[in-house]
Formats: structure tokens, C-alpha cells, sequence
């Protein structure tokens, strides 16, 4: 699982980010991270220490979300 650049507080929040055209990134916490640059993804949030209340699947363009799942 990963998480946004952004700390999303709901999955409807995240989408309207990406409908609207904003830049979203994905990270992966740990020392195993990786470095997505394109494929799919799945997403939770928000983000650790918070319980996480939303998971999502995305796609991943040229290292941002350009859709959710």
C-alpha cells in the first residue's frame, strides 16, 4: 500500500484533487519504498498515525495519479 503526496482525509477529496488537474504523487513508506513512475497502484489513507479510513486503486502517468479506481 502507499500513500499521497498529499494527506487526503477522504477518498472523494482525492479524486476531485485529480478531476481538478492537480500534480498528485504516490510514496511508499519504509525502507522497501518504491518509485512508481507508471502502472497501477493502491492507495490508503490518511495517512499513518491516523486510522486509515479510504483505499483506493489509481493509475500512475509519468509519476502522478491521473485516475482513481
Amino acid at each position: 500500500m502507499s500513500y499521497t503526496s498529499i494527506n487526503f482525509k477522504t477518498k472523494k477529496a482525492l479524486v476531485e484533487a485529480v478531476r481538478s488537474g492537480k500534480r498528485v504523487t504516490v510514496w511508499e513508506p519504509g525502507p522497501f519504498g518504491s518509485n512508481l513512475e507508471n502502472g497501477d497502484v493502491y492507495l490508503e489513507g490518511p495517512h499513518y498515525p491516523e486510522p486509515h479510513r479510504w483505499y483506493a486503486r489509481a493509475v500512475v502517468r509519468d509519476g502522478a495519479i491521473v485516475r482513481v479506481k
